[in-house]
């Protein structure tokens, strides 16, 4: 039923009115004062006004002046009723927003006319808003739609090479395993792991347009050598290639090809500054025989490759499982690691390092990642790349998890102490720890025990950890949010979900990765990349952060691309809580 208000301070008037329309099916709301009146209006939302304009204290120009202001109100059709017939009165009411105005008295036709006419022409102007509204919507739609089309695009293909880039492999990987089944028993399918040393020197001494030439160069000899193989072909980083090759009937036929393969990117490459010749390493693990899963097989190449790396001697190794004492020394790490977490005299080898996140529009710090760091008392510092697989392996990485998990929020109950500004605090989570059925529990009774308000901690999850079994992923990160945790999805764009992913999980925010960002005001695709991540991240509701910023253009063009966050050496290396504090202190 319409509704319609009337305010009138004369009630002989304002019950003659209430009838006339109570009669006409209309619903009647009455108020006998403008103040009365607009907090009707604003609690009942009415179809129509009615209002006088002559009422003490609050007269009828200032309940339209007010509803007006109120973007609540300011659409809803407004009748003055007045005994003023003057032409200024009748100017000065329809300029303050009045759509049409009844001189006292008035006959029951004129009365109802007007409301009649004034409820129609609402209801077409109602109707074509909605359409509006509905092109709007169906415009953001398709323009959402065709982001993703676009991002999907860019994001199955390395943009330098034209290779396959990790997100792709993931996905070839499985079709091409499938494609040999059934695989003989003898048969091995090698993977190879490709790196080239003195990419950085390049950079800095010739420019990254000759760095970028040499790794297009040598995709153009790979995809020559096997030329009539059709392997699987991926650029995994920087300086790090990846092919899966057809299966062999042993190790040492797979060697002697990669070995002849060595030759063939060893060949000097042309630049205009000269002939300069890359050095490559090469490591190899074979399914099914060293894993059965595309993780473990590259870690395996990659541990293969660095071997080979470090041996000086030989540019090619084969993972053998042991890799001359490799095995013996994980061993070694692992318990000392046990014996950091466990006893109290050697916990002061691990720590925490802050790396603040810096709004992007006014340069100001609005969060902190934390990062571990392990000063082995024999080896010196362990980087995390090194002792983190370890944890995970074992049974060291629930325990690690949460001892990071604590350490960051004492600290962070330490800078509230000290009187500085709040800060979000993010830490990464491994795969194991999201698994962990007591990740709730454990996550609840740390925020209380630190007295933290859960929005001031932001947990980072990779791709993969997620998409193992999509529906349990879903159900813990609802019960994380629940918890009020936000959560950040990292190194976006180098695993290899779909990006439905994105639309199903609950995420807050999107990290993209240092690949991304690297160079993007020299390379196009790059920034073509990341312009429709960040479009597509803001489109869904979510914050975006650019990894690695290290160059004032890198962050002038994320400004540009309206990225919300960055972090980087650019910024801040990563610092001590005490470092931290001062540099909060000062700014």
């Amino acid at each position: 039923m319409t509704t319609i208000l009337v305010i009138e301070d004369e009630s002989h008037v304002r019950e003659i009115l209430s009838e006339l329309l109570t009669t006409e099916k209309f619903d009647v709301l009455t108020a006998d004062n403008g103040e009365l009146g607009y907090q009707m209006a604003q609690r009942q939302q009415p179809d129509l006004i009615l209002c006088d304009i002559m009422m003490p204290e609050l007269d009828g120009y200032g309940v339209l002046s007010q509803l007006k202001d109120n973007p609540a109100t300011d659409n809803i059709p407004f009748i003055f009723l007045s005994a003023k017939a003057d032409r200024l009165d009748f100017r000065v009411g329809m300029d303050l927003g009045a759509d049409d105005y009844l001189t006292k008295p008035f006959t029951r036709d004129e009365l109802l006319t007007a409301v009649r006419m004034r409820l129609k022409k609402q209801a077409v102007l109602s109707q074509r808003h909605h359409e509006q509204l509905l092109r709007t919507q169906s415009h953001y739609q398709q323009q959402l739609e065709q982001a993703k089309e676009r991002l999907n695009q860019v994001l199955s293909q390395d943009q330098l090479t034209g290779l396959l880039n990790q997100l792709r492999l993931r996905q070839e990987f499985e079709r091409f395993l499938k494609q040999l089944q059934p695989l003989d028993a003898s048969s091995l399918v090698p993977l190879v792991c490709v790196g080239v040393e003195r990419l950085r020197e390049i950079n800095a001494e010739l420019g990254y347009s000759s760095g970028d030439h040499c790794l297009q160069v040598l995709a153009q000899r790979l995809q020559g050598f096997f030329a009539q193989d059709s392997p699987l072909m991926a650029r995994l980083n920087g300086n790090e290639f990846v092919l899966v090759l057809p299966p062999v009937s042993s190790r040492y036929q797979a060697q002697e090809q990669i070995q002849a393969l060595f030759h063939h990117l060893s060949q000097p490459i042309s630049l205009s500054q000269g002939d300069i010749v890359l050095q490559v390493n090469l490591g190899i693990a074979f399914y099914p025989r060293d894993a059965q899963q595309l993780d473990p097989l590259l870690q395996h190449s990659q541990q293969a490759r660095q071997k080979a790396q470090s041996s000086g001697g030989t540019a090619v190794e084969v993972y053998s499982g042991v890799l001359s004492g490799d095995r013996g020394d994980r061993l070694a790490l692992e318990r000392d690691l046990r014996s950091a977490l466990e006893n109290p005299e050697r916990r002061d080898e691990l720590l925490l390092v802050y790396q603040p996140q810096i709004n992007l529009n006014n340069g100001e710090i609005c969060g902190v990642e934390a990062l571990m760091r392990w000063h082995h008392p024999q080896r010196g510092s362990i980087p995390p790349n090194r002792f983190i697989p370890i944890a995970e392996e074992s049974d060291l990485i629930i325990p690690l998890g949460e001892w990071v998990l604590e350490t960051a929020c004492r600290q962070a109950q330490i800078w509230d102490a000290q009187g500085l500004p709040p800060l979000r605090v993010a830490v990464n989570l491994s795969a194991r720890q999201f698994e962990d059925p007591q990740l709730y529990q454990r996550l609840a009774q740390i925020l209380r025990r630190f007295n933290r308000k859960p929005e001031s901690l932001e947990l980072e999850l990779t791709e993969t950890c997620l998409v193992r079994d999509p529906d349990t992923s879903v159900r813990i990160l609802n019960q994380l949010k629940a918890l009020g945790i936000s959560i950040a999805i990292d190194d976006f764009g180098t695993g290899f979900s779909s990006l439905s992913y994105l639309q199903r999980f609950p995420f807050d925010m999107l990290k993209i990765d240092r690949c991304f960002v690297a160079a993007i005001h020299r390379h196009r695709k790059n920034a073509i990349i990341t312009e429709a991540v960040i479009e597509m991240a803001h489109k869904i509701g979510l914050t975006a952060i650019a990894e690695g910023i290290e160059t004032p253009e890198e962050r002038a063009c994320l400004q540009e691309l309206s990225c919300d966050r960055g972090q980087g050496y650019f910024f801040h290396r990563p610092l001590p809580a005490i470092e931290l504090g001062e540099l909060l202190r000062s700014s």
